[in-house]
């Protein structure tokens, strides 16, 4: 049996959902964020950037027979929620379908993704 590793996945599922026309970038969990907020402050000059795989999130199914992937992510102004979200639940998992098949691993994969917010033009640049 392959042992995988949770982050290779999480690369796959950020790598799938940035490439989604739409998707302005990925939004940390609330753990994340509170990580960050109680590390010590730094100089604008070097201040933390978020890594896309924290706004994924990959679990093993409850009973074992697959993983759970949650995708939070942040959308472009313009663009129609429904089909960016459908598009991102789409690609993510036949990203990691294909990662897991890569490592001979063959296992049930649902994905969740939920809409955080909307960027506008000025938030994006």
């Amino acid at each position: 049996m392959t042992v995988i590793r949770t982050t290779t996945l999480l690369d796959a599922a950020a790598e799938a959902a940035l490439a989604v026309p739409g998707v302005a970038g990925l939004q940390p969990r609330l753990c994340h964020r509170l990580a960050a907020a109680a590390a010590p402050t730094r100089s604008d000059a070097t201040l933390r950037r978020t890594s896309p795989e924290e706004g994924i999130r990959a679990d093993r199914s409850p009973d074992g027979s697959g993983w759970h992937i949650e995708v939070r992510c942040v959308l472009s102004e313009g663009r129609r929620a429904l089909d960016v979200a459908q598009n991102v639940h789409d690609r993510v998992g036949t990203a990691v379908i294909s990662r897991l098949a890569a490592l001979d691993a063959v296992e049930r994969v649902t994905v969740e993704v939920t809409v955080t917010g909307i960027a506008t033009r000025h938030d994006v640049a």
